[in-house]
């Protein structure tokens, strides 16, 4: 028996088919991993059914425990209606005895509740408790710990589940490993020099992004000191700044940034030595990946959204303003990023073993 709302309680029978709707960026999917792997183990014969964005759903391609991923996407204008009409329908054929909502976004609700999915789980978020029947609002210490525990926490005061998580683990799709390690055949120097990946970009603005002239002299510093070689990577959206930042070397470096998928992105990671970049989903994938990885915080609090793993470091100044949180500096310094030196960051992932 499980509490739906306060003073209320409904019970659920083991569901035979499960439906997830994961989140929307690269790195809550990271951070939501542990989540799911405790649905997948309170109901290990059910059928479960991962809805996700299609430009993420390739993570999930070497995830074997998953039975079934659901891409789909949503246009603007008056086409967004009959995508939306699409999804609902493809819900409803799936017959699904169960939706789990990780978003807190109305519209995820509003699907699965047209869809007639007849149990549906989720925080109370957005206007959309009525939609809900098993449902819980976020701990009041959610904005103090970890994001990976608020899927957590949500699976604990709707559905009833009560276990520990471990921390994200990705499965890396093999012909994609392959198809990466032919890829970087053809464009490295020496296979023998440590390749260090860089991700000098992130979605949110630029309080998350340390300066390009700095990524530019790490790259240097690496080759210099260390006799590595790095690979940028990133969205095809990012490729302008990781160019910026390869221009700026003068060791150079090589461009994956908009020349791989989810999945290939995944398996290039899973083959390099180690990992530098700024809050962003390629931080969490290296993270999880159990590779040397150092994230380079701003604007952003590293107790929420921190890489994760016995492999991670932080670099974070913390000054007074920080963390603020913010797309921008409203003071127009951007200290806390500005003061971090490269070989502070080099040193940081030598230490974790990125030799």
């Amino acid at each position: 028996m499980v509490l739906d709302a306060p003073g209320r309680a409904r019970t659920i029978t083991a569901p035979r088919r499960v439906l997830v709707k994961e989140v929307n960026w690269l790195g809550d999917v990271v951070m939501s991993l542990p989540a799911l792997r405790l649905i997948r183990q309170a109901w290990p014969s059910a059928h479960l059914s991962i809805l996700i964005k299609r430009e993420l759903a390739g993570f999930f391609d070497g995830a074997r425990w998953i039975d079934e991923v659901i891409p789909y996407s949503i246009s603007g204008g008056l086409r967004r209606y009959a995508d939306t009409a699409g999804i609902i329908s493809v819900i409803r054929a799936g017959r699904f005895d169960l939706a789990i909502l990780f978003p807190e976004s109305f519209s995820s609700a509003l699907w699965v509740t047209l869809a007639g999915v007849r149990n549906r789980a989720g925080y109370i978020a957005d206007f959309r408790g009525a939609l809900l029947t098993h449902k819980s609002s976020p701990p009041a210490d959610a904005a103090a710990s970890h994001q990976m525990y608020r899927w957590i926490a949500m699976l604990r005061g709707t559905i009833g589940i009560e276990a520990d998580a471990a921390l994200p683990e990705i499965d890396v799709h093999e012909p994609h490993r392959a198809k990466m390690r032919e890829w970087l055949g053809a464009r490295r120097r020496s296979s023998d020099r440590t390749l260090i990946a860089i991700a000098p970009a992130a979605a949110y603005g630029p309080a998350k992004e340390w300066p390009p002239e700095r990524y530019s002299a790490l790259i240097d510093h690496f080759g210099e000191r260390f006799g590595a070689e790095c690979v940028l990577v990133g969205s095809p959206g990012e490729r302008a700044r990781c160019e910026l930042v390869a221009r700026g070397s003068k060791s150079g470096a090589l461009m994956a940034a908009g020349e791989t998928g989810v999945g290939e992105l995944i398996a290039l990671l899973s083959l390099c030595s180690g990992f530098v970049g700024n809050d962003s989903g390629c931080m969490h994938v290296a993270a999880a990946l159990k590779i040397p990885t150092v994230g380079v915080f701003g604007s952003t609090d590293p107790k929420r959204t921190g890489p994760l793993g016995p492999r991670t470091a932080v670099i974070y100044r913390g000054i007074e303003c920080s963390p603020c949180l913010t797309r921008t500096c409203r003071f127009g310094h951007y200290n806390c990023l500005a003061q971090i030196e490269p070989t502070e960051v080099a040193s940081a992932i030598m230490n974790l073993g990125a030799r």
